[in-house]
């Protein structure tokens, strides 16, 4: 049977053992990749990281100006999935009820109901969430943290996979309340949206008008690769995939190289190893290795510890960007050898 449609089958426990068992979720994944690049053209990188932060169960920052395709993105690989998708403007009027729901009271029956709000969905956008005043923003993180929300007291599970995927504009900050450390660092991966090259606007452009798409590109060429407890299986499976301690110790040390520099007023916490190793972890699986390599933290260790690092006013003045900083970390740290 063609190994992209026997995996819908959640009842197999055995589907996903050993090495046959890594090598065949690595297609699934690159089934996936395939599937949303029929819809989200080009930005290999970015769907790339988008997957290991799915995969390792976490929560992707997004930092472009409008008008790249996120929610195009989201819908997609929610989609290739067979998830569910939903997209919330955040906005300074916005309220915490908004994002997780309420109870409300129906007039014809008398009784008080629950009405779950966009968040009980597997990929939920936060569009320029730093348009949104603080409660609203605590609101959304509370849920990214306890993957529950709380209505009347009661205690709501959100679906799984679950997976915030938070924008906001580089250049644009009236009117804005930014994200503190404390929240940025809730944040697995944070990843930078690129304007595409000459030759993919010219092929969104050539879809657009074709009349098959009409105004915005759409997502039905995107067929479902597995269901959503298919894809739970892919995350158990990273979970335990084998990393040498001498993998750990570079890990550490680099998170420890950001701490007590006079480039930064604060480095990463501990947050920061746990997050390379996720991460790391989901990059090899993606790869079809039962085993985490130095190479997977190093690849990594840029969109994982940037958005973590407070720079110091000298650095702010000379426009040094906590990417450079965490390259010339990477540098200057010993990897360990095979």
């Amino acid at each position: 049977m063609n190994d992209m449609h026997d995996m819908n089958d959640p009842n197999n426990p055995n589907d996903l053992n050993g090495q046959r068992g890594i090598e065949t979720a690595a297609r699934r994944i690159q089934g996936i990749q395939e599937e949303v690049s029929k819809a989200f053209i080009g930005q290999k990188t970015l769907v790339a990281h988008t997957l290991v932060t799915l995969i390792a169960g976490g929560h992707l920052l997004l930092e472009g100006v409008p008008g790249l395709g996120k929610t195009l993105l989201v819908r997609a690989l929610a989609r290739a999935i067979g998830g569910d998708s939903k997209r919330v403007q955040f906005t300074p009027d916005l309220m915490p009820s908004d994002i997780t729901g309420n109870i409300m009271l129906e007039a014809a029956s008398g009784n008080f109901i629950t009405r779950k709000g966009p968040v009980f969905t597997n990929i939920f956008i936060a569009d320029e969430i730093n348009r949104a005043p603080a409660k609203t923003q605590a609101a959304l993180f509370e849920a990214m943290q306890e993957l529950q929300v709380s209505l009347d007291g009661t205690s709501h599970s959100l679906p799984r996979p679950f997976m915030v995927l938070a924008t906001q504009n580089p250049f644009e900050h009236e009117g804005t309340y930014p994200l503190p450390d404390a929240q940025k660092d809730r944040f697995l991966m944070k990843a930078l949206l690129a304007y595409p090259c000459a030759e993919e606007e010219k092929e969104m452009v050539g879809r657009v008008l074709s009349g098959e798409t009409g105004a915005e590109l759409s997502v039905s060429a995107v067929s479902p690769v597995l269901t959503p407890e298919g894809f739970m299986d892919i995350q158990k499976l990273a979970c335990g995939l084998r990393v040498d301690p001498s993998v750990i110790d570079y890990a550490v040390r680099l998170v420890g190289a950001t701490r007590g520099i006079s480039a930064l007023q604060a480095g990463a916490g501990p947050r920061g190893s746990l997050a390379l190793i996720r991460c790391a972890r989901a990059r090899a699986l993606m790869e079809g290795r039962g085993f985490v390599l130095p190479d997977d933290v190093k690849a990594l260790a840029v969109p994982v510890l940037a958005h973590r690092l407070t720079p110091s006013a000298e650095s702010e003045l000379e426009g040094l960007p906590e990417t450079r900083i965490v390259e010339n970390i990477l540098a200057r740290t010993q990897a360990p050898q095979a």
